[in-house]
Parts: structure tokens; sequence; C-alpha cells
């Protein structure tokens, strides 16, 4: 079989694959929730996501709203951001936005022994109203992030909460999934940075096409 050279022919074909393969499991995806479950898949090559993936009620149009409107993308870490489709994200002016390695977090981190996710976070708070927040590597940031929205100090349009680890992945994103608030987040502890970039790309795209 010849190679397929072109990035977006290999997209597509790895697509196509994809929902052949959950078509097999019995799994036929439909709608908005279909581009995010299948870029996340295409991102980890990981079936499971099709299962493991949970969105509350509104979340995908909370999230293209939030695009549309030019609001902020807060990330946890710099590989986030880094995943982040920067040149849709200019087309809306959604900055994106990573605090971890502020000089200023880095002191405050120390000095409260505390982690610089946490410390991040909370710097980032105001940045936050009525934007998306994508966390994908620290559960700490989620945690944080969790406090924040039932005191009301954040107040974000949507929160992708996806971050990865044996220690308290799972118990964060249970806790998010508490929250009245519209979020895009898993069950399980797996989850990760590249897996965050790619739910906002999948947003991204479907702001970009008019969805």
């Amino acid at each position: 079989m010849k190679p397929i050279n072109e990035g977006c022919r290999i997209e597509g074909k790895s697509f196509q694959i994809i929902g052949g393969l959950l078509r097999k499991k019995g799994i036929h995806l439909s709608g908005p929730q279909k581009a995010v479950i299948t870029r996340v898949i295409h991102t980890s090559v990981d079936l499971g996501y099709a299962r493991d993936l949970v969105f509350s009620p509104g979340a995908i149009e909370a999230g293209l709203r939030a695009i549309k409107q030019g609001k902020n993308i807060v990330v946890d870490s710099s590989m986030v951001k880094a995943g982040i489709n920067k040149n849709i994200a200019a087309r809306f002016k959604n900055k994106i936005i990573c605090r971890i390695h502020d000089k200023d977090v880095i002191k405050k981190s120390g000095e409260l022994n505390l982690t610089r996710a946490i410390v991040a976070m909370r710097k980032s708070q105001r940045e936050t109203e009525g934007g998306i927040i994508a966390i994908g590597n620290a559960p700490t940031a989620l945690f944080e992030l969790c406090d924040l929205i039932k005191d009301a100090k954040s107040k974000p349009a949507l929160v992708v909460g996806i971050p990865v680890g044996f220690v308290g992945a799972a118990e964060s994103k249970r806790i998010l999934r508490s929250l009245k608030i519209p979020y895009i987040t898993n069950k399980s502890r797996k989850g990760g940075s590249t897996v965050a970039a790619a739910i906002v790309n999948a947003l991204l795209i479907l702001a970009r096409d008019g969805r």
C-alpha cells in the first residue's frame, strides 16, 4: 500500500479507522461529542476514551461560546499550552495562559510549601472568568480549582479536567463531576496534557467550522 504523505489525509484516514474500530465494539458516536472523543482517541491511540470521557449537559456549547467570545484559555502546564492550536485561538482572540513558570508562583510555592500548580491556579483565578480551564497534568490544580469554584472565586465557562496519575487524579475528577458547572472530564486515572490539549483543539475546530 502506498503511504499517505499529506497531513490532512493522514488525519482523515486515522479518523476513519477510529470510527470503524469503535463500530466493531458497538460504539456509535454522533454530534459534537464525536468530534471531541475521536480527536482524543487520535491523540492517545486509546479507544477506551469512548466510554471513559464524561460531558456535563451543555459542556461543549459552553466551551464554544467562550471561544467565540474571545475568552481566555487557562492551562495548568506548558505542555498543554504547547499542544493547543495557536492559529485558531488567535482567530478568536483567545489568550492561552499558563502561570506555572512565573517567578512569583515559584517563589510563593516554596514559601507556602504548596505545589506550583496550586499557586498558579490561585494566581489565574481572575483570568478564568467566563473562559476555559484545561488541566491535564496536575491533580492538585484540579483540587484547587474545585475549591475556588465552590467559594465563587473562580467562574469559568468550562472546565476540561483530565489530569493523569495514581495520586489524586481520579479523586479530583470525582469532585469536579459533583459540581454544577460545565465540564469535560473522565472517570479513570488516565489523562494527560496531550489529551487536555486535544479536547481544547476539538472545541477550537468546531468553533472555526461554525458549530
